[in-house]
């Protein structure tokens, strides 16, 4: 089984429908699964893939020069065992943060998303 790692960015807002054109086409070249919550501030952006997908991919999401970005969390294995199953590759959105702590949770990863965003 291929190991998966995931990363997680927090930004000011997204709320630029070009930069997420630009981001939803570098998920699709990357072969990474990404979740982003749009819409308002704060902006939070995960993302899951091998080692190399998801580096290349946040590497993408600083090339943007998003308002306050922060790397909440380095390109890392996930440990979770719900976490271990392959996701669909592209972009996904959401945009209430109660949705994308319920996608978090679904993963087994509420405590690690928690942790990152200073929500402890």
């Amino acid at each position: 089984m291929t190991p998966f790692y995931h990363a997680l960015i927090r930004t000011h807002h997204i709320t630029s429908r070009k930069k997420v054109a630009h981001l939803r086409k570098a998920a699709r070249e990357f072969e990474v699964y990404a979740l982003l919550r749009s819409g308002g501030c704060p902006g939070i952006m995960y993302c899951k893939g091998s080692e190399q997908g998801v580096k290349s991919w946040v590497g993408t999401v600083q090339r943007l020069r998003y308002k306050d970005f922060h790397l909440a969390s380095k390109p890392s294995l996930t440990l979770s065992p719900e976490n271990q199953s392959q996701e669909p590759t592209g972009l996904f959105e959401l945009s209430a943060i109660n949705d994308f702590a319920s996608a978090m949770e679904s993963r087994g990863i509420t405590t690690w998303w928690r942790k990152a965003m200073d929500f402890t």
